[in-house]
């Protein structure tokens, strides 16, 4: 079971919301984030080497104490203000029509360490340490989480009763044209049943945010060790979250494009896919069941975008031609909840075996691409002479992510993109 908590936001105005929320750190570059970036952006917080000629060193210590000066900068302007009361707070997301609402709370530290709170990948030391040290230079969670959690009709209630009346927030970013809408739960008896009713949910499980989740989770324990009078109850045994129910959200492919073929020739390269897939070119000739008389790699100029139609097949682009691969029966193991994902047949047939890519978390011959860029950033990337070949996967469902956290597995990197992503700045969290 997991505990959470309400917590007293540190948030914008209503009236500057928009202006002081930005997207999270990990979505743009340095260049990316200084053209974003406003007067009042939380970007100058999240992504300090903008404000330095020419950009800084992202790890550099004049950065991080740019970072903690800009924060008390925000507070002491006003753009950022403490509520008066321990709230929890609905946070809407809406895109491309489809809305999700989630809860911005409070999950606490032990959770993470018991095993409550479930991951689906392994962190990397060197980004758990980097994290660790923006929550401990800042005294706070500048940037949420995201955990999905087991549907709970009540909370629903909850929520929804809120959702009727006039957001605080209300806007819709021009970055990517999202909306993002926020309520704030400050009714007592509201704050004290939704702790009450997930003290009975079984578990959060990290959705996006698993080195800060980490990282949070290390900064607690430090500071535990650190307090020769630690109870349990202080601020600091919890971090800031948004948890969505799992019936609301919506995973999104997650691709790969390769720099080279590991030195075999065009035909050799499907010679060797052909033994394990059934290899299709989809060209226009083919629409209506016609057939396309090129030898494998087809070499047609009117190749149409191939989007995969379900788990086991998969999209490549190779010199200009879009094909459809579906793996053949026999080659992966519907029985194992790794050996049955897609991202798992695709390394094993063709990183490993084909193409020798050894540990994909390391390889600098591969790349990975969010499915919000769609198919076009994949055939940009190939056709620029950039990278040989690339791949789109079919989404991981949600199910199939809460089977592999429930049985302790772990899944290959870069498995799972979440879109919307979480927007920072509209609500933060200090650890006392």
């Amino acid at each position: 079971m997991v505990k959470v908590k309400p917590f007293a936001a540190i948030r914008p105005p209503k009236a500057i919301a928009k202006e002081v929320s930005a997207r999270p750190y990990d979505v743009m570059n340095s260049v990316e984030a200084r053209a974003e970036a406003g007067e009042k952006s939380l970007l100058h917080i999240t992504k300090p080497e903008i404000d330095f000629e020419p950009i800084a060193g992202e790890h550099e210590q004049r950065t991080y104490d740019k970072a903690v000066a800009n924060y008390k900068l925000w507070k002491e302007r006003g753009w950022l203000a403490r509520d008066a009361k321990e709230c929890y707070y609905v946070y809407a997301q809406t895109m491309e029509g489809r809305t999700q609402y989630g809860i911005i709370l409070c999950a606490n530290t032990d959770d993470y360490a018991t095993g409550a709170i479930k991951k689906h990948e392994l962190t990397r030391k060197e980004k758990e340490d980097d994290r660790m040290i923006h929550v401990r230079i800042q005294n706070a969670n500048i940037e949420p989480v995201f955990f999905a959690y087991p549907d709970n009709p009540e909370i629903d209630a909850i929520m929804f009763r809120y959702i009727s009346h006039v957001p605080e927030y209300d806007f819709v970013a021009d970055e990517d044209g999202f909306g993002h809408k926020l309520w704030v739960i400050d009714d007592d008896k509201d704050i004290a049943r939704i702790t009450e009713i997930f003290a009975g949910i079984p578990a959060f499980y990290v959705a996006d945010g698993h080195h800060r989740t980490a990282a949070a989770a290390r900064v607690g324990a430090e500071k535990r060790s650190q307090n020769p009078r630690h109870t349990g109850n202080e601020e600091y045994n919890y971090f800031m979250a948004v948890c969505f129910p799992d019936n609301q959200l919506k995973i999104i492919d997650y691709n790969r494009v390769v720099k080279d073929l590991n030195g075999l020739s065009g035909k050799q390269f499907f010679e060797a896919l052909q033994k394990d897939f059934i290899v299709e070119c989809k060209c226009d000739c083919t629409k209506d069941g016609g057939k396309c008389d090129c030898e494998l790699p087809c070499h047609c100029t009117c190749s149409e975008p191939y989007k995969p139609s379900g788990l086991h097949n998969f999209s490549m682009y190779f010199e200009g031609v879009w094909y459809s691969l579906t793996a053949k029966p026999g080659t992966y193991n519907d029985a194992d909840p790794i050996g049955v994902l897609d991202v798992t047949i695709l390394s094993n047939l063709v990183f490993d075996k084909i193409l020798n890519l050894g540990d994909l978390r390391t390889s600098n011959r591969i790349d990975f691409v969010g499915g919000i860029r769609g198919l076009g950033e994949l055939k940009k990337r190939v056709d620029s002479g950039e990278m040989a070949v690339a791949f789109a996967l079919y989404p991981v469902s949600m199910q199939q992510l809460i089977n592999i956290a429930d049985t302790g597995n772990i899944m290959p990197p870069k498995t799972t993109w979440f879109e919307p992503k979480l927007r920072s700045g509209l609500a933060i969290h200090e650890l006392d």
